[in-house]
């Protein structure tokens, strides 16, 4: 088991946010996150990397708990983290952005590290003299998660990719993360509300409400109107 979970509770000061989330991800597989505005979703992840402690619960990764293990900790475990809005670096260029990406702990060069991630994402190849801050939203997206692949995790937590990118590039990044799901054993938990995206991408969706997960779908059934209305509130 890659993850497992086990009555997670976290909120933001006296705000309880998530209230005894429980589950458990396999090495190797996709797991979407799905809800409404609100729901938890990004405050799971981020309780997940280490940014929000745990008021009760525990989170235990690759055998190990690290239920009071700071974010860097966890990240030199193999807990790699794509936040809501990509959050790179403007002012860097392309290629010192992936470089931020790479951790000794992750074995190699800095330089056949990125040689290896850029292998994956073709577009950033001819972009790596250009600032972080002029790319479109689609090449910054691909470069958030570029960079968190240098650090060559063996989990990523991805947060809302979708938002603000065109669909060709979305199409692109479908294709290389089921490319790198199959060639590298990666395991992913995946926060969305884009349905297309994540039913092609997820084995499995957990649906949160009000801090807590209440249901577990295929992708298959993803697109069922009632289903939709009544555990997401969200519409295709």
């Amino acid at each position: 088991m890659m993850l497992d979970v086990q009555g997670l509770r976290t909120g933001y000061g006296r705000i309880p946010i998530l209230n005894g989330v429980g589950f458990a991800v396999k090495e190797g597989e996709f797991v979407g996150i799905l809800g409404h505005n609100g729901m938890g979703k990004t405050t799971l992840l981020r309780a997940l990397m280490g940014f929000l402690p745990a008021s009760s619960g525990r989170v235990q990764f690759a055998g190990q708990d690290v239920t009071a293990f700071e974010p860097y900790r966890r990240a030199r475990l193999g807990l790699g983290y794509v936040p809501q809005g990509r959050e790179i670096f403007p002012g860097l260029s392309v290629y010192d952005n992936l470089r931020m990406g790479c951790s000794k702990q992750s074995g190699g060069s800095e330089s056949e590290t990125i040689g290896a991630v850029l292998q994956e994402f073709p577009r950033l190849r001819t972009l790596l003299d250009r600032l972080g801050g002029a790319l479109s939203g689609g090449e910054q997206q691909l470069l958030a998660i570029a960079r968190c692949l240098c650090g060559k995790p063996s989990l990523v937590l991805l947060d809302e990719p979708t938002e603000g990118i065109q669909p060709s590039i979305i199409d692109e990044i479908v294709e290389t993360l089921e490319r790198l799901r199959e060639t590298t054993r990666m395991t992913m938990i995946l926060v969305e509300q884009n349905l297309d995206f994540i039913s092609a991408l997820s084995q499995r969706i957990l649906v949160i409400q009000k801090g807590l997960i209440t249901q577990e779908v295929t992708p298959d059934n993803l697109h069922n109107a009632n289903l939709i209305g009544e555990f997401i509130g969200i519409t295709d």
